[in-house]
């Protein structure tokens, strides 16, 4: 860091010597911000990474049902690099002790992060069905099967389902259970609801 700190400043003084014109004094600024920029992506992709593993205690904890020590450490996490993820994860993990309203907060603050996680586009779908608001839950989940950072599709697929069973469009809902199926051929929970009301309908 030193060598680096004595290198940009015989660059400043070079660039105050020499006599050179506009377009030149600009190549070595602009030299000198790509060097700045690579040490400041540099420390990022540090802190990412110590943030990263706070994150995977935090989840671990969960597993145990260890709720106020895995809010604990995915708040450290966030407090070394917010991620989208560990905001996500902080509010399913206040969904688990009923603090419907402050994971939906958390799910916001995962948006505001990254646009492109769909974690948090489904979870605040989830919610809102488990507070009985079906009519605004929809358009969360329909952009979480938008979303172009998200593996699990089939989660809104499912929850969309039962929203539109409950509201008693069952072969809408059919479809939706199918489609998560088909995401997912392991979700067996989306299997039996298709069979289910597949049997209702015969």
């Amino acid at each position: 860091m030193a060598q680096f700190d004595e290198f940009k400043s015989i660059l400043k003084n070079a660039i105050r010597t020499r006599n050179q014109d506009a377009g030149e004094q600009f190549v070595w600024r602009r030299f000198m911000s790509d060097d700045l920029l690579f040490e400041q992506e540099l420390l990022e992709d540090d802190l990412r990474k110590e943030a990263l593993v706070w994150w995977e205690s935090g989840h671990q904890a969960q597993m145990r049902g260890e709720l106020d020590k895995a809010i604990e450490l995915y708040s450290r996490s966030i407090e070394i690099f917010p991620t989208a993820e560990a905001y996500t994860f902080r509010g399913w993990a206040k969904s688990f002790q009923g603090r419907i309203d402050e994971a939906i907060a958390e799910c916001h603050r995962a948006i505001a992060v990254d646009p492109d996680y769909g974690n948090p586009y489904n979870d605040i779908g989830a919610y809102l069905i488990q507070q009985g608001d079906h009519r605004n839950a929809i358009p969360w989940l329909e952009r979480a099967l938008r979303a172009t950072r998200y593996e699990c599709y089939f989660y809104p697929h499912f929850n969309l389902g039962r929203i539109y069973e409950q509201q008693g469009d069952l072969i809408r809902a059919m479809n939706c259970y199918k489609a998560a199926y088909d995401e997912n051929n392991q979700y067996v929970q989306a299997l039996k609801a298709y069979r289910r009301l597949q049997g209702r309908l015969n």
